[in-house]
C-alpha cells in the first residue's frame, strides 16, 4: 500500500491526516534551523529535511566542520548555509537566528541538539566538568529555544530538543548527563505550556542506540560489545539517523498539530529496561491457547 492509499483510508479531504506526512516535498520552502549539526544525528536530520525541500541553516562551534556539513547537503541539491556558533553564548545564537531569518524568512522548525559527554564517576568529576556538560546540553538548549522565539513563524512553528534516555534512567558514571538531560525534558514541558497559546509547539526526541554515531563507537568498540547492547534492546537492532529524522519530520508536520510538551522515545524500547532473554521463543510450540474449551 502506498502513501496515497493510506491517506485515503485515514480521513476525509480537509482534515489533518497522514497526507501531511506521506507526500513528496513535504517541507518544500520550509525554513529549518539546526544547532549542533556538524555531524551525527543532528546532521542526519538536517540532511533528511533538505531532501524533502527545506531550506536548512546549520550551526556548530567549528567553522570548518559546519562548512563540510553544509557541503554534504548542497552537493546533493539541497539548500543550506551554516555558521560557527557556540550555543553557550546567547548573543551568538541570537545572531545566527537573525541571519537565518534574513536569508530565508521566518523559521518553521528548530532543532536543538548540541551535546557534550564523557564517562566519569561523580567523585572523580570536578565542578567545572559537571558544569561544562550542563552548559552545553541544558543552557545551550534553553539559549537556542529561547532565542528562536522572535524569529519563528507564528502560529505554526515546531521546536524539538534532542534529549536522551539518561533523562529518565539513572546511569553509573553519567551524573552530569542525567542531570542535564532531565533538565531538558522539563524545559520542553514548561515551554510547551507557555508557548502553546502563541501557536508554537515544543517537544523532545530521545534517541536510543543509533548506528554510525560517535557515541555508539565509543560505547561498543568491538563486535562483542555491540552484540551485548543489541541483545538488551527490545527490537534487537540499532536505530538509524533516518529513524530520528522521520520522527522529527512528523513533529514538524500538521499531522502532529495537537502534540506539545511531549518526550518521544525513538529508542527501540531502550527506556523500558533490559530485554535480554527470549520470552516468546522459550515457549516454542507450546504457547497456551486460552480460548480452547
Amino acid at each position: 500500500m502506498n502513501g496515497n492509499e493510506i491517506c485515503a483510508l485515514l480521513g476525509p479531504e480537509g482534515e489533518h491526516d497522514m497526507s501531511d506526512v506521506f507526500r513528496e516535498n513535504l517541507l518544500k520552502n520550509k525554513v529549518a534551523f539546526f544547532a549542533g549539526a556538524s555531524s551525527g544525528i543532528n546532521l542526519g536530520v538536517a540532511q533528511r529535511f533538505a531532501q524533502e525541500g527545506a531550506k536548512v541553516v546549520l550551526i556548530s562551534r567549528s567553522h570548518d566542520k559546519i562548512q563540510d556539513a553544509v557541503k554534504s547537503i548542497t552537493d546533493e541539491g539541497g539548500t543550506a548555509f551554516g555558521m560557527a556558533c557556540d550555543v553557550r553564548d546567547f548573543e551568538s545564537v541570537d545572531g545566527a537566528l537573525k541571519k537565518a531569518k534574513e536569508e530565508y524568512g521566518e523559521i518553521d522548525f528548530v532543532l536543538s541538539g548540541a551535546a557534550g559527554n564523557f564517562v566519569a564517576p561523580a567523585l572523580g568529576m570536578s565542578s567545572n566538568g559537571f558544569k561544562v556538560v550542563v552548559d552545553i546540553d541544558l543552557i545551550g538548549t534553553f539559549n537556542v529555544l529561547r532565542a528562536s522565539f522572535p524569529y519563528l513563524k507564528r502560529p505554526g512553528a515546531s521546536l524539538v530538543a534532542i534529549t536522551a534516555p539518561q533523562a529518565v534512567q539513572p546511569a553509573m558514571f553519567q551524573a552530569h548527563v542525567c542531570a542535564a538531560k532531565a533538565g531538558i525534558n522539563m524545559l520542553v514541558k514548561c515551554l510547551g505550556l507557555e508557548w502553546g497559546p502563541g501557536g508554537v509547539r515544543v517537544n523532545a526526541v530521545s534517541p536510543g542506540p543509533i548506528a554510525d554515531t560517535e557515541g555508539m563507537r565509543r560505547l561498543a568498540p568491538t563486535p562483542e560489545a555491540e552484540e551485548a547492547i543489541i541483545s538488551s534492546i527490545a527490537l534487537r537492532e540499532y536505530g538509524t539517523k533516518t529513524d530520528i529524522a522521520e520522527t522529527c519530520m512528523w513533529l514538524s508536520s500538521e499531522a502532529s498539530r495537537y502534540v506539545t510538551g511531549t518526550i518521544i522515545d525513538c529508542d527501540g524500547g531502550t527506556t523500558l529496561g533490559s530485554a535480554r532473554g527470549d520470552a516468546i521463543g522459550e515457549l516454542g510450540d507450546q504457547i497456551p491457547d486460552f480460548t480452547a474449551r
